[in-house]
């Protein structure tokens, strides 16, 4: 009873004590699900539609399109612009699936399993013929091959040794199909859209017309730079009307940004290029001297090595296989400069001489218990062949088939590496006569070749070459780092960096409406973190050093404006809109000037330029040499009237205002008008018509793309 008594005198104490306690306990879990929803987000890639990809989602279809890329183009590695147009690829795929697949949902269009099986056995599709499953006789896509890998690789998956090629086959095979369902489910909501635009015999008719009913005109025209700007009048609320006429044309609907920038990159000094210059002669005169080639070429650290085998001209940099032409047989060149890639060369033409550029051969590798076995056995097969014996039946006693391959230039001269015994093998190849034999000796056993056909005579060269960028200094580097951090951290301000530039050797550049969806700054490799901050900071914000591109620009950037998604603001589109009203206003004049003008000769006396043009159609805008402009305005007003018609009202064009007479009117000779082609053309406006129709869902999908944050 005591204890309750202290109990109840300390309630309250103890009410605030329990509250706080279950208050921290709330808050803690609070602020774990902000953290938890805060890392989400920072990991969220983009969004479409509400549906948001984050970058994990986003890196694994990125790396699958690669893998597919790879594959069906051959290569293992991608360069940064390929990889950096995949990404795009990969994001506007999604973009467009997301958009597509959220249409097709509300009007219930999908693609069945049923629909996807009829394009496997008609086998045509281009998707398809992508696949590992093309019959080579038919040219088609064969079902049956694909059911027989798909069973093999269900029997395989447990063995090691060959489930990790037939695993990458299955995942090619796996894309693909997604891949059709996905451009199938496409093709059919597109042409949904475009059937709904319906074209009709009539119309066909008046389109033929339109494209083939030509007109020859005496036109009169003044144009709009012959009264000087300075003599027309334009008052902010001029400007204020146009803009509210015109102002679905400033709308945008993805948000960009304006900076002032400057990047300097840094190149060698002249010490720097001394000191390459010293080593770049010491290789020339090497080479002069007679020095093994393949040393100097090394030891000189040259981009380009050298092999030993001749080769075709195609096998060398641009600015060595022109080098060559003028060279004799020799000759050493002196240091020369290639501005192109930015390197600093010596070349020695060792020898040229013509060679197949395409060889037919065949061989026999000889093995045994020990090397002495090996070249035993090699010596007695070549001596049979020398004394008339048949390849293939002394192939196939010793286990092969002996079967004929050719050798091409082009599959093996591109080599950066050329150990010699590859070297003595291919020059052997290169140099037998039809029908001649040769033993050759390997450190694994011997291969005796026998070469069976040689076609296509070319010029090979062999050529030294000592290739080297001339490259800044760590000192260099160094240098103008010091001077261009200075100069950042001196001028905090858009004015001073512009006021200042000069005085330290730079230039302020300028660049408006940046996407946050472009890849670099002002084209600069490795300035990723450049764009963060780009898109990221507030107006006339200036940003820190960037060191960027491969390790040999600086850069700064300043932040000038800030576009947000909607209207332009007049400030941002004054000069456009500006050029809009003196337009407007030149005609008013011209206008006045040619008014009451009845025919061709009172538009002259009145000051008008008198040409004739011909052939004009509605459906191409009409080019004017007189105002150097295209006017399909006036296109469509020859259009409308008959031969030998004046124009009833003047016509208010790009570049100037214009009479005309009509002199004749004929259908364009030699064309006939096709019912069904031309209903084909109208299909295919109708298609295109479609395709803006996807923009206007683009539009309205509230597309977020964040991946200047992480790529």
């Amino acid at each position: 009873m005591a204890a309750l008594g202290k109990i109840r005198k300390r309630g309250v104490a103890l009410v605030i004590i329990i509250g706080l306690g279950l208050f921290a306990f709330i808050a803690e879990e609070a602020f774990r699900s902000c953290e938890a929803t805060k890392n989400q987000q920072r990991q969220q890639i983009g969004e479409v539609l509400g549906n948001k990809i984050n970058v994990q989602e986003y890196q694994a279809l990125v790396d699958e399109y690669q893998e597919v890329l790879k594959m069906t183009q051959g290569v293992d590695n991608l360069s940064e612009d390929q990889l950096n147009s995949l990404k795009d690829e990969v994001w506007n795929s999604f973009v467009n699936e997301q958009i597509i697949a959220n249409e097709a949902k509300e009007i219930g269009l999908t693609v069945t399993d049923q629909e996807l099986q009829n394009m496997m056995k008609e086998g045509t599709n281009p998707m398809l013929l992508r696949s590992p499953f093309v019959n080579q006789e038919t040219g088609r896509f064969d079902v049956t091959m694909l059911t027989k890998f798909l069973a093999d690789y269900k029997k395989n998956a447990s063995n090691p040794q060959v489930a990790e090629s037939y695993q990458k086959i299955y995942q090619f095979w796996q894309f693909i199909e997604k891949q059709l369902r996905t451009q199938t489910l496409a093709q059919k909501f597109q042409a949904l859209i475009a059937n709904s635009l319906l074209s009709n015999p009539v119309s066909a008719k008046m389109s033929f017309e339109a494209q083939n009913q030509e007109s020859d005109i005496q036109l009169a025209s003044i144009a709009y730079n012959s009264i000087n700007d300075n003599d027309v009048q334009v008052s902010e609320s001029d400007l204020k009307a146009k803009y509210d006429e015109e102002k679905e044309m400033f709308k945008q609907t993805i948000e960009t940004r304006d900076i002032k920038y400057v990047d300097f990159q840094v190149v060698a000094s002249a010490a720097d290029r001394q000191a390459l210059m010293v080593t770049m002669k010491e290789a020339s005169e090497k080479l002069q001297s007679g020095a093994n080639p393949a040393e100097v070429v090394r030891k000189a650290q040259s981009q380009f090595p050298y092999t030993g085998i001749a080769a075709t001209k195609r096998a060398y940099p641009s600015d060595i296989a022109a080098k060559i032409d003028s060279m004799s047989v020799g000759q050493t060149s002196a240091p020369f400069e290639t501005k192109g890639d930015n390197t600093l060369n010596v070349v020695k033409l060792l020898s040229k001489v013509q060679m197949p550029d395409s060889i037919e051969y065949r061989q026999i590798q000889v093995g045994g218990a020990t090397l002495d076995e090996a070249r035993k056995t090699a010596d007695s097969i070549y001596t049979a062949l020398k004394g008339g014996a048949d390849f293939d039946e002394l192939a196939q006693k010793y286990g092969q088939t002996g079967q004929k391959q050719w050798l091409t230039s082009a599959m093996y001269e591109n080599s950066n590496t050329m150990d010699e015994e590859s070297k003595n093998y291919l020059n052997s190849i290169n140099t037998l006569a039809v029908n001649d034999v040769k033993n050759l000796e390997f450190s694994q056993g011997n291969i005796v070749l026998q070469v069976t056909a040689r076609k296509a005579m070319v010029d090979k060269y062999d050529v030294a070459v000592v290739k080297h960028t001339i490259d800044f200094s760590k000192a260099t580097y160094s240098e103008a780092y010091n001077k261009f951090s200075q100069y950042v951290s001196e001028n905090k301000t858009i004015e001073d960096l512009e006021k200042n530039a000069a005085q330290f050797g730079y230039k302020v550049q300028e660049r408006q409406d940046m996407y946050n969806s472009e890849h670099n700054v002002a084209g600069v490799r490795a300035t990723r973190e450049a764009m963060k901050w780009i898109f990221d900071a507030k107006e006339n914000q200036v940003s820190p050093l960037y060191e960027c591109g491969s390790n040999d620009h600086l850069m700064v950037v300043a932040l000038t404006k800030i576009h947000p998604v909607g209207y332009r603001a007049l400030d941002a589109v004054k000069d456009m809109v500006k050029q809009e009203v003196l337009r407007d206003k030149k005609f008013e004049q011209i206008k006045q000037k040619l008014a009451g003008v009845a025919d061709i000769a009172a538009a002259q006396a009145k000051g008008a330029r008198i040409d004739s043009v011909k052939q004009i159609t509605f459906s191409a805008p009409v080019f004017v040499q007189a105002t150097g402009s295209s006017e399909p305005a006036l296109a469509g007003a020859v259009s409308a009237l008959k031969q030998g018609d004046f124009s009833k009202a003047l016509v208010k064009g790009n570049g100037g205002a214009f009479l005309f007479k009509v002199l004749k009117k004929a259908a364009r000779e030699g064309v006939k008008f096709d019912e069904q082609a031309a209903e084909q053309t109208l299909a295919q406006r109708a298609q295109q018509a479609a395709g803006r129709y996807m923009q206007e869902l683009y539009q309205k999908a509230n597309v977020v793309d964040n991946r200047y944050l992480f790529f």
